[in-house]
């Protein structure tokens, strides 16, 4: 099989050829129809998350081993099965689980394996991930069904897609249907969001993004608003057009400039929930919290239950794919570099 390898922190990815893997009783072999190109991707690649004040949180520390296979959005058709699985048809296509966990511990038995405590084997990241022709999954629990549903639609939704639908259930629902959702970033996981937030029945939307570029994408996509974040004024702009007041923000950047002005922006019971990586530091005067009874929380990916909703939910309300731009597999690392440079438009999935 082909695949794209990181070796070497900082460094392009390199094409390897090699066997296909021996498939164990309980484990499956797909052939890669899609894997999308994810900003996690970008960061691996890095190798640290920038924790602000000069301070890096390195992949090394966190155990991914090299060389590693990148891309944890998989859509696959099945090729081989184990001898113990069960229930899963040889030729159908089926959307990867990639974020798994040890199996055995409490949040891992109630279906959490995105909050796995003590043990993490998500693909792409722990596990050899999706920039192949063939990947192998470690059991069928991890596979959902999307029957003709197009692969390269479906793989962004194991992580942009279940990101973005599991942090706005973080929101509280009567709120969500009645308040503005503002929106920083609009790349991929942003554009997701608000095709996400429309089908969830939010009825404002703003996107703020620096790059003007992507504001018919958004406006496109259901934003009933996009901000230019450059703007000297844009956080009057944004309180304006959420209404005059700020309930509910999703941070897809994640930056120390998107969460100050966000928790700046609050009103009063409101929520910032972030996904978003960029890195930085932030200070936050304590008072503030409490008197405003404002709201900052972490959202990391979704559970395998919420990815299924997210599937369903998409079958129901027929959600419009974002922009998506096919690339070749052998195209991997300049899909990479148009992500870093910020000029990929949408979401971008390799086909091998």
């Amino acid at each position: 099989m082909i695949s794209y390898k990181l070796f070497e922190y900082g460094k392009p990815l390199q094409r390897v050829e090699s066997d296909l893997p021996e498939v164990g009783e309980n484990e499956i072999l797909l052939r890669v129809k899609a894997a999308g190109v994810c900003h996690s991707d970008l960061h691996i690649r890095h190798g640290a998350y920038d924790l602000g004040n000069g301070r890096q949180l390195s992949m090394a520390d966190r155990g991914l081993p090299l060389p590693l296979t990148l891309g944890h959005e998989i859509a696959g058709t099945v090729v081989q099965t184990g001898a113990k699985v069960t229930n899963i048809e040889l030729g159908r296509n089926y959307l990867v689980y990639p974020w798994q966990g040890c199996g055995t511990c409490a949040m891992c038995t109630a279906g959490h394996e995105n909050l796995c405590p003590t043990a993490n084997r998500s693909m792409g990241v722990y596990q050899q991930g999706g920039y192949s022709d063939h990947v192998l999954v470690t059991d069928a629990r991890y596979l959902i069904d999307i029957g003709d549903m197009d692969p390269t639609e479906a793989a962004p939704y194991a992580c942009s897609g279940v990101t973005t639908y599991s942090a706005m259930r973080k929101f509280d629902a009567d709120i969500f249907r009645r308040e503005t959702l503002v929106i920083y970033g609009g790349g991929g996981l942003g554009l997701m969001a608000v095709r996400i937030a429309k089908a969830l029945d939010c009825p404002r939307i703003v996107v703020v993004d620096p790059d003007v570029r992507k504001r018919d994408a958004a406006l496109d996509a259901g934003a009933s608003t996009f901000i230019s974040a450059n703007g000297q004024s844009s956080a009057e702009d944004i309180r304006a057009a959420a209404g005059g007041r700020v309930y509910m923000i999703l941070d897809c950047v994640g930056s120390s400039e998107t969460v100050e002005q966000g928790l700046s922006l609050l009103a009063k019971g409101g929520k910032l929930v972030q996904v978003g990586l960029f890195g930085g530091h932030v200070d936050v005067p304590t008072p503030s919290m409490p008197l405003g009874v404002k709201g900052y929380q972490g959202s990391y990916v979704g559970s395998i239950d919420e990815t299924k909703a997210l599937i369903a939910l998409v079958r129901d309300k027929q959600i419009p794919q974002i922009p998506t731009t096919t690339r070749k597999l052998e195209e991997a690392n300049e899909a990479l570099e148009n992500l870093a440079n910020g000029s990929a438009v949408g979401r971008q999935v390799l086909v091998p």
